[in-house]
């Protein structure tokens, strides 16, 4: 049997490693300090752990996160990595630096299922989901790299908000996502507030409740069209789980967050999503005032479309998104508009791509044909 790589374990996961090791809990404490609060992988080096645990570990675990392939930075200061997963799969990382945090976009997925019209992961297929080290490690990671690349003092950390909207569906891969949050959390660990760590989802409603119940984060939501005719064909998997039903879980999902409101991400797209009639329609849904749907406490991102050319869609014009926004604003949704981060290096929003050894045969099932809405005003469907 190979190795156990120890950023596979939350601090319950731990204790019960090293009480199979005939260690008490308080070790696993120590060990989980070392590991992540000053992201040490030589055991030797472990100084207030007894020497007999330090050269039993030394000969059954490991810290290990995933292989660097690749680093990129952006002019703007974003910076990408490209990981080695195994079997042919890569996955991308990335930094966004700001006056007052620090942000980290974490992968869970090779590649993604969901096949979002917008996104170049999706159209990339799946191949599977990261181990917990794997998400874990991204941030482990992280924090070494930046620690010595910004020559931070001792504590500081150059990572003060995680965001889940990398490569893949985070809900998809419940198992590994939750003890990843949990060490993201500890306060034995990165400690970052549950405000801090928001998770990014396509709308996997039996997993919204779950999170809710198990590890409640700042949640958000890619919703991208107000009706369930134009959604379904950006973001197939409102066909199992349409707008209602996915307001519902929002709603439930509000009595344990640790913010008041849900984020609905808007990924803006020329003259497909953006028009004033679905501005108006937007309005309504988030009102409660469309169909079943219920009211939301919400914030709206929208989201300037990050081309690439097997979309086939068109990043809606400044004056559009503008426009757009002022509709929703003076019917008193709160809006912003994401400033785009990255996209010279392709690690803006809906850019990751990585390397996917696909299992799904996405290209035989993608359509190829361009999403355009009705021209009836009232209507909101795709043609």
């Amino acid at each position: 049997m190979g190795a156990v790589n120890l950023l596979e374990f939350d601090l319950d996961g731990l204790a019960a490693y090293c009480d199979g090791l005939g260690e008490k809990r308080f070790r696993a404490q120590q060990l989980f300090r070392w590991l992540h609060q000053r992201g040490e992988a030589d055991f030797s080096r472990m100084s207030d752990l007894a020497r007999s645990l330090r050269d039993k570990l030394a000969g059954v675990a490991v810290v290990q996160a995933p292989a660097l392939i690749s680093e990129q930075a952006s002019a703007d200061g974003t910076i990408k990595w490209l990981f080695d997963v195994g079997q042919g799969n890569a996955v991308e990382t990335v930094f966004i630096p700001e006056v007052d945090r620090g942000t980290l976009c974490v992968s869970s997925q090779a590649g993604c299922a969901v096949g979002c019209r917008f996104c170049a992961t999706g159209h990339q297929g799946f191949s599977r989901n990261l181990r917990t080290a794997e998400i874990v490690g991204q941030l482990w990671f992280a924090e070494r790299r930046l620690r010595e690349k910004l020559q931070l003092p001792e504590g500081e950390r150059a990572v003060s908000n995680v965001v889940m909207m990398g490569m893949g569906e985070p809900l998809q891969n419940y198992a590994a996502l939750v003890p990843a949050l949990r060490v993201m959390l500890d306060d034995h660990a990165y400690g970052l507030s549950r405000r801090r760590v928001t998770v990014s989802t396509s709308g996997v409603v039996p997993m919204i409740d779950r999170l809710r119940d198990d590890c409640p984060v700042a949640l958000a939501v890619s919703l991208h069209a107000p009706n369930d005719a134009l959604r379904s064909e950006l973001v197939p998997l409102n066909r199992k789980y349409p707008l209602a039903e996915l307001l519902q879980a929002c709603t439930r999902y509000l009595d344990a967050a640790p913010r008041d409101f849900i984020t609905l991400e808007y990924c803006m797209l020329h003259e497909v999503n953006d028009t004033p009639e679905l501005a108006r329609q937007l309005v309504r849904l988030v009102h409660g005032l469309e169909g079943d749907a219920p009211a939301l406490r919400c914030k709206l991102n929208l989201i300037p479309f990050n081309p690439f050319p097997e979309s086939g869609l068109v990043r809606s014009t400044p004056q559009r998104v503008a426009a757009f926004a002022e509709l929703l604003r003076e019917a008193g949704v709160v809006t912003t508009v994401r400033k785009t981060r990255g996209d010279d290096i392709a690690a803006a929003c809906g850019q990751l791509a990585g390397e996917v050894q696909d299992r799904t045969q996405v290209h035989q099932r993608m359509r190829r044909v361009p999403v355009r809405i009705h021209a009836a005003a009232s209507g909101g469907g795709v043609a």
